[in-house]
């Protein structure tokens, strides 16, 4: 009885927060074949893709059970009457604060992600600001969380939206309770913020079970993900289309090939703990110790960045990243690049002879960045912010190392130099080359 009671009353809370079902504080008494509760049962089940039997079957309640968004499946949006949109192009968003489950610069990562899902086939932009007020606030929060639409703890709903309008209208708020993740395990952010998204932008739910607007949580595989023709001719009957995309184009760029036997790269560089590999437009981001990889386009972590970078590296203790192309560079912290950027690289006090470098290594034992140029390296004192007056030849500062060299960075202890299709990997106190590898050797090929 208690069993049976528990799922009445869940049924009936999820009949009331998605198909507006309500019960006026009275028990249902008798199940009617033409009673409310059994129209609205069968109103759940046609719109999920469910056969229409009206009963409490077990694939109905299967679907009951499973994470979801909290807006309703059937009902307008109460606060906004008709078919609420954006009266401007340019939107503005601000993450309030972060889920301890993921990585600030995962967070950030994804929600960026999740807007550009959107800006492909539509003629919006979304600039994140982090002061001031903006157009789309984003949260973290549980329970009660002052806008009368508490979260339910782990599963049921993981997080809802609101449409276009002032005030709290385009805010999309994630239940903290679940737990956020960049993979396939527990609730993926990209994913459902770019669900979430177009609840901001104004769409409501879609019966197809391929769509993002789908109401009922599930994981695509991001390398493959494409944007479903249906929220495609939903978001662009509100905002129109652009001319730059044609509406089936994969909103993931297609990588090139990390187990193919010629892989070079243009820069590789530590970042945030994990690893950052540089090809052309594309990056791929990885741990270390993990087989899953992230890819992206340079243009969506950093939209102002040219492609082809020359060389990269990373300062860990001040959380700095230096982005080299030609004879500039820039200075980012996650993925905002710090004002003042680009800067010319004579200003670090190379010759005018120099144009451009082409590998980069900060080794933090002795406080000083080794920029390399043809067969030549130069080292650059971090704490006296001072260059070496001459440049030395790189065979004679890294034994085993010879000539002109595509990227380079640290990990633990050693340095791993990149040349066409291998790398070498080099024990700065041994000073020798202890291992050489296939370029690809951090990728599970």
């Amino acid at each position: 009885n208690i069993i049976l009671q528990d799922i009445k009353k869940k049924k009936n809370l999820y009949l009331e927060n998605y198909y507006s079902f309500k019960t006026d504080g009275k028990p249902v008494l008798r199940w009617k074949s033409d009673s409310p509760m059994v129209n609205k049962i069968k109103e759940m089940q046609e719109f999920i893709g469910l056969e229409v039997t009206g009963k409490l079957d077990s694939n109905t309640l299967e679907v009951m059970q499973k994470p979801r968004c909290g807006v309703p499946d059937v009902a307008d949006f109460s606060t906004f009457a008709g078919q609420p949109k954006w009266g401007k192009r340019n939107l503005t968003y601000k993450i309030l604060n972060y889920t301890p489950d993921m990585a600030q610069v995962d967070v950030d990562e994804a929600i960026k992600k999740a807007f550009t899902v959107w800006s492909k086939v539509i003629p919006l932009t979304f600039t994140r600001v982090d002061r001031g007020d903006a157009d789309i606030l984003i949260s973290f929060a549980a329970r009660v969380h002052n806008d009368f639409n508490p979260f339910d703890g782990p599963g049921g709903t993981v997080a809802h939206a609101y449409a276009p309008g002032n005030g709290i209208g385009g805010d999309a708020h994630f239940d903290e309770d679940e737990d956020w993740t960049k993979g396939s395990q527990g609730s993926n952010l990209f994913f459902v913020a770019a669900h979430e998204f177009g609840h901001s932008l104004g769409l409501f739910h879609s019966r197809h079970p391929d769509s993002l607007m789908y109401p009922v949580y599930r994981y695509f595989d991001s390398k493959t993900f494409r944007l479903h023709q249906d929220d495609i001719n939903g978001i662009q009957y509100l905002y129109e289309s652009t001319d730059s995309v044609e509406p089936m184009k994969p909103t993931e760029p297609l990588p090139p090939n990390t187990c193919g036997p010629n892989l070079t790269f243009d820069a590789v560089t530590t970042f945030r703990g994990e690893i950052m590999f540089f090809k052309d437009k594309y990056f791929w981001r990885k741990h270390p110790t993990s087989r899953e990889v992230d890819f992206n386009l340079i243009s969506s972590f950093w939209s102002p960045l040219p492609s082809d970078l020359d060389a990269a590296y990373e300062i860990a203790d001040k959380d700095e990243t230096f982005l080299f192309k030609g004879n500039e560079f820039w200075v980012v912290k996650g993925d905002i690049i710090l004002s003042g950027y680009p800067k010319k690289i004579h200003d670090l006090g190379f010759p005018k002879g120099v144009k451009k470098i082409d590998a980069a290594l900060y080794n933090a034992n002795k406080g000083k960045t080794y920029y390399f140029v043809s067969n030549k390296y130069w080292s650059y004192d971090e704490r006296r912010q001072s260059m070496d007056k001459k440049p030395k030849l790189i065979k004679d500062g890294f034994p085993g190392i010879k000539g002109k060299i595509d990227a380079v960075f640290q990990h633990k202890r050693f340095f791993y130099f990149f040349r066409g299709s291998r790398q070498f990997e080099f024990d700065p106190i041994a000073k020798k080359v202890t291992r050489v590898l296939k370029t690809n050797f951090w990728f599970p090929c």
